[in-house]
């Protein structure tokens, strides 16, 4: 899942150097977290939210195949 924001977020900001994820597993859920660039966390967010809950809806499509809860947080 990890690997799966990873490649999705650096494909749409400017500045790919500058992506982080870090993962915290639970029993039932995984939370990512997700730092991209002060410049850049317009681009991943999307107007009216429409690019961080497509990455979410990827997300929990993913997750759900491994049956596991994953949720993505955006950190500035």
């Amino acid at each position: 899942m990890k690997e799966l924001i990873e490649y999705v977020a650096r494909t749409l900001v400017d500045h790919p150097d500058q992506v982080e994820v870090s993962e915290v597993e639970g029993n039932q859920t995984s939370v990512l977290e997700l730092k991209v660039a002060k410049e850049d966390l317009g681009k991943i967010i999307g107007k009216q939210g429409r690019t961080a809950r497509a990455m979410r809806t990827i997300l929990s499509a993913a997750s759900a195949k491994v049956r596991k809860r994953t949720v993505l947080e955006i950190i500035e």
